[in-house]
């Protein structure tokens, strides 16, 4: 394992998928058992998203979620990747942010999308228009005055008890969004690894254009994508057929479906569109043994410069999901505990009669949307 390797910080975004035959509400359930499978693993910070209306995802209130998250752990930083901006009045996202670092100062992260929801219906019903991304540079800016107090669109508001806090910030991009947060002077994470040429040109525009802020002296970025580790390169590959076909189903029916086991994806019969998007859902990933991830990864690190790299990898099988978390988190060098227990199935988190007031207590006294 190489020093570089080993000294990169590494952070986990999970979407809360759905699984087949299961209900939605155990993924959310879930999602906090493994919040605490990733603390004790070591890894530096867990998001959650915001997706509407799509069957495969049960995340649609990312700090409400984000809550439970924090109040379940006692040390891990807990964000969003991230609260789609066009969807919600800066105002509010300002005042829930606001909140969420009161009740767990200094465990905080916030992750800003400018994705809108991807049907009319969605986008009606969220009150949001098919072009609303383009305001983001706007509510981006509406969104900081409120924790600086020095918006001026709203005279005599506050923002309480947003204002007067700092917390990391974060623009998720694809893009076009690694510019309005380099003018903005906030962190940037961007992906996807399938796209890499891409990403590194967004990446250099990022850096050049970098203007310091009050919340960020200096360019951080984080790279995001895929990653699945396992004992042969082949059980690497197939922890990410699930997801794959998942992406495929939705290109071509418009809907995106709970996960379904990787032996059922295997034996699918696919139409030749739906076999080309899912071959395309495939590449570029970064999967294999820990020694072949180990290079990937190091080769990705050194070619972004990446401060951080977010893993955001779903599969359906939720024990093999956390044996290829714990195999990278041995790769990366973390500090944790490699032999913590799976995350499930379950009934979600029982984390006993003193560990969430714990972490209650502690915080009394962090595929993506993207730009």
């Amino acid at each position: 394992m190489t020093s570089r390797l080993r000294t990169t910080p590494f952070s986990i975004l999970d979407r809360s998928r759905t699984r087949q035959g299961r209900e939605r509400s155990q993924a959310l359930r879930d999602t906090v058992r493994f919040a605490q499978a990733a603390e004790a693993l070591g890894y530096r910070r867990f998001w959650v998203s915001e997706h509407h209306s799509v069957p495969g995802v049960a995340g649609s209130a990312p700090t409400v979620l984000a809550s439970a998250v924090a109040a379940a752990t006692l040390r891990i930083r807990v964000g969003t990747g991230g609260v789609m901006l066009p969807n919600h009045r800066p105002l509010v996202v300002a005042e829930q942010f606001g909140v969420l670092e009161s009740l767990f100062p200094g465990r905080i992260d916030m992750g800003l999308g400018r994705s809108v929801g991807f049907t009319d219906g969605i986008r009606r019903a969220l009150g949001a228009q098919k072009d609303a991304a383009q305001d983001f540079g706007a509510q981006l800016d509406e969104l900081l005055g409120w924790f600086t107090g020095e918006q001026g669109a709203y005279p005599q508001v506050h923002a309480h008890p947003a204002e007067g806090l700092r917390l990391p910030v974060f623009v998720l991009a694809t893009g076009a969004g690694a510019d309005l947060a380099a003018e903005a002077g906030l962190s940037l994470v961007i992906g996807d690894l399938r796209g890499r040429d891409e990403m590194l040109r967004a990446i250099d525009r990022y850096r050049t254009g970098f203007r310091p802020s009050a919340w960020s002296s200096a360019p951080y970025v984080v790279v995001s994508g895929n990653v699945a580790v396992a004992g042969t390169a082949e059980e690497a590959r197939r922890l990410l057929l699930p997801e794959a076909w998942a992406m495929a189903y939705s290109r071509t029916h418009g809907v995106f479906p709970p996960l379904a086991p990787a032996p059922e994806v295997e034996a699918r019969e696919m139409t030749e569109k739906e076999r080309g998007f899912y071959e395309r859902g495939l590449r570029g990933q970064l999967y294999g043994t820990e020694d072949e991830v180990a290079a990937a990864l190091e080769e990705l690190i050194e070619r972004s410069g990446a401060d951080e790299v977010l893993v955001t990898t779903s599969t359906y099988d939720r024990e093999a999901l956390l044996d290829s978390y714990r195999r990278l988190a041995r790769v990366a060098g973390l500090p944790g505990d490699l032999d913590s227990g799976p995350v499930g199935p379950g009934p979600g988190p029982d984390p006993g009669p003193g560990r969430v007031s714990e972490g209650l207590a502690g915080g009394l006294g962090h595929a993506a949307h993207g730009a």
